[in-house]
C-alpha cells in the first residue's frame, strides 16, 4: 500500500466502469500548509516487519521506503531506493544498485549495510507474518557504497514484488539498535514510537486514539512537478474519529480536509455535494466474515463452525447480491474466490449462490437441524459493518441461526483475533503485492498465522503453496493456485461477501492524494489550495 507519484487527484472512478486512471490536472500544486485527514481508527504499531494491519501499513508507507515501489496500477514495480535490479541468468542472484544521496529523516545517510540489515531482519522466520515473502534469500552482501547482492536458495517468482512490499522497508540500523530495550522486539517497540525512515514524512507527535502529526521530511529524495523536493505539505495530521457519521459531519463542515472508508450508502450523497470530491479508487479490497474453525473455543466449548458443512450452510444462507445493494448501493460485486478478481492467478467460481434449502439441508447433516447461536465482533460506529451484519443476521435467522453482534473498537477486535480468541469477526483485505502469494500465505497457509488465525488447515494447500513459492513455470504455478483456490473455497473458512473500490472523500481544495489498488495511502504529492 504505498508508493508512487501521481501528481494530482483522480476524479471519481466507477469500479464497474473498469477504469484505472484519468488525466491529471495541469494546475500547479500549492506548497506548504497543513492537511487534516480523518481516519476511522488509530495505528497500533509502526514497525514494518512486526505487524499485519492496514491501520499501520497505510501510515508506514508515508514514513518508510522500499527498494522497489509498486506502479500506480498495482501490477508492476518501479524504482524506489534502488535504481536498478539485475537478476543473474540462473535466477539465483539479484544485484541491486542503490539510489545515491538518499538520507533518513534525521539526516543520516542511507547505506548498503542498512539495506542488508533491514532485509535480514525482515526475512528472519521469527519476525512477523510476512517473513516467508523473503524466505528464498540465502544470504545478503553489502558492497558499499551502492550495491547489495541477494543470493537465493532457488529462483523465486515472487521476490521482485516482495521488495516493493511494506515489510521490506529500509530502516536505519544504528538508530534501531540504539533504541531502548534488551531484545529485538523491545527495540522495535521503542523505535516504532518515534520511527525514522526515508519516506516523505516523519512522525513528530502521536496522541494515542486522538491524533498523529507528520511533518515533511526535509531530506526526502523524490521531486515534485516544480522540480523541488516533495512532499508539498509542511504537515499532515491524522485525526482519529471512529464514528462514520461524525467523520462526514466534520468533512462537510470543513473541519477536516479528507476522510477514508466512506460508507457506501453515503457515496451518492457526497457525490452531489458541490464542496466535496467523492473518489472511488480501483482496488484489490475484499469484504468477508472470518470464522474461527478450530474444534473448540478458548473456553473449551465446542465450535459448530469447525464442521465445513456448517460453514458452507452459512455461506449458502447469505444473499450476497442483496447485501451488495444494501451496503454498497451496487458499487460492489460478489467475491468469487478468497482473493480479489484483480489479483494475479485469480480463478473465479460462482461461490455459494443463495439457497436456503441447501443451507438447511447442510445444517441438518451437520447435526444442527434447529440451528444454533453464534457471535461476531463488529467495529463500533462502522456503517458498512452495521449494514452487512443486519442483513446477515436476518438471513441466518431464516435457517435457525441466531447471530449476536458484539460491537468493539478496532484494537480489541484485532487483539482477540491475533489471540485466536473469537467466534467470528468482520474482515477486509487489500493486497500489498502484485502476486497471489501474500494473500494465500495469510488466508490459507497454516504455518504462517494459522490461516487468518482461524486454525483451519489443509495440508495439501500448505504443500501446494510451498511449491508455488519456487515454481518458475507460469503454467504450473497457475495450476497450483487454481487447486489452492478450489480447495479453500470448498472448505469455506470465511463467509464470502463482496469486493469494492476504496471510497475516499475530500474537500474540493484538498488535492493530490492517491490510493493505488494495493491500498497504499500516498500523501507525498497531496496539497491544499489556498
Amino acid at each position: 500500500m504505498r508508493r508512487t507519484f501521481l501528481k494530482a487527484s483522480l476524479a471519481v472512478i466507477a469500479l464497474s466502469a473498469g477504469l484505472h486512471s484519468l488525466p491529471f490536472s495541469a494546475e500547479a500544486a500549492t506548497r506548504g500548509g497543513k492537511m487534516v485527514y480523518a481516519r476511522y481508527t488509530d495505528s497500533l504499531f509502526l514497525d514494518p516487519v512486526l505487524n499485519d494491519a492496514n491501520v499501520d501499513i497505510w501510515v508506514l508507507t508515508n514514513l518508510y521506503d522500499t527498494l522497489l515501489q509498486p506502479t500506480n496500477d498495482g501490477l508492476g514495480v518501479q524504482p524506489g531506493l534502488a535504481t536498478k535490479w539485475e537478476p543473474s541468468a540462473d535466477g539465483k542472484t539479484l544485484t541491486v544498485t542503490l539510489r545515491q544521496g538518499v538520507k533518513f529523516a534525521d539526516g543520516s545517510a542511507l547505506t548498503a549495510q542498512d539495506v542488508k540489515w533491514s532485509l535480514d531482519r525482515a526475512r528472519d522466520p521469527k519476525a512477523g507474518a510476512w517473513s516467508s515473502s523473503l524466505a528464498s534469500i540465502e544470504s545478503i552482501s553489502a558492497k558499499e557504497p551502492d550495491t547489495v547482492v541477494l543470493t537465493l536458495k532457488h529462483p523465486d517468482p515472487t521476490l521482485i514484488p516482495a521488495l516493493a512490499t511494506f515489510n521490506s522497508a529500509i530502516l536505519p540500523q544504528k538508530l534501531f539498535e540504539a533504541a531502548a530495550g534488551a531484545t529485538p522486539e523491545e527495540k522495535a517497540k521503542a523505535f516504532a514510537e518515534k520511527p525514522i525512515g526515508t519516506g516523505p514524512f516523519v512522525m513528530t507527535a502521536w496522541k494515542r486514539g486522538v491524533s498523529m502529526t507528520l511533518k515533511r521530511n526535509p531530506y526526502y529524495w523524490k521531486q515534485g512537478d516544480d522540480g523541488k523536493a516533495l512532499p508539498y505539505l509542511d504537515e499532515l495530521e491524522f485525526q482519529i474519529i471512529p464514528d462514520d457519521a461524525t467523520r462526514l459531519l466534520k468533512l462537510k463542515a470543513g473541519e477536516v480536509d479528507g476522510t477514508e472508508f466512506i460508507p457506501y450508502a453515503r457515496v451518492k450523497e457526497l457525490q452531489a455535494d458541490p464542496n466535496l470530491r467523492m473518489e472511488l479508487w480501483p482496488s484489490t479490497r475484499v469484504r468477508y466474515l472470518t470464522f474461527y474453525a478450530g474444534p473448540t473455543f478458548k473456553d473449551g466449548k465446542p465450535n459448530p463452525a469447525s464442521n465445513p458443512k456448517v460453514r458452507q450452510a452459512l455461506n449458502y444462507a447469505v444473499n450476497k447480491d442483496a447485501i451488495i445493494q444494501i451496503t454498497t448501493l451496487g458499487l460492489g460485486k460478489p467475491m468469487r474466490s478468497y482473493m480479489s478478481s484483480t489479483t494475479p492467478l485469480f480463478v473465479g467460481q460462482d461461490l455459494y449462490k443463495y439457497d436456503l434449502a441447501k443451507a438447511k439441508a447442510l445444517l441438518a447433516e451437520a447435526g444442527f437441524p434447529n440451528g444454533f447461536e453464534i457471535s461476531i465482533y463488529s467495529l463500533s460506529g462502522n456503517g458498512d459493518d452495521a449494514n452487512d451484519l443486519a442483513a446477515v443476521q436476518q438471513m441466518w435467522g431464516q435457517v435457525g441461526v441466531k447471530l449476536r453482534i458484539d460491537q468493539v473498537d478496532n484494537a480489541t477486535r484485532t487483539a482477540r483475533y491475533r489471540e485466536e480468541n473469537f467466534v467470528m469477526r468482520t474482515s477486509a483485505w487489500t493486497n500489498d503485492i502484485s502476486d497471489p502469494s501474500q494473500i494465500t500465505s495469510y488466508f490459507a497457509y497454516w504455518p504462517n498465522i494459522h490461516s487468518l488465525h482461524s486454525n483451519w488447515q489443509d495440508k495439501r494447500v500448505d504443500e501446494l503453496f510451498e511449491k508455488s513459492q519456487q515454481e518458475i513455470d507460469p503454467k504450473a504455478r497457475a495450476e497450483q493456485y487454481k487447486e489452492i483456490q478450489q480447495r479453500y473455497n470448498e472448505a469455506a473458512p470465511i463467509v464470502y461477501l463482496y469486493e469494492t473500490p476504496y471510497p475516499v472523500a475530500f474537500r474540493k481544495n484538498a488535492k493530490g492524494f492517491v490510493q493505488i489498488p494495493l491500498g497504499n495511502n500516498l500523501f507525498e504529492a497531496a496539497y491544499v489550495e489556498k
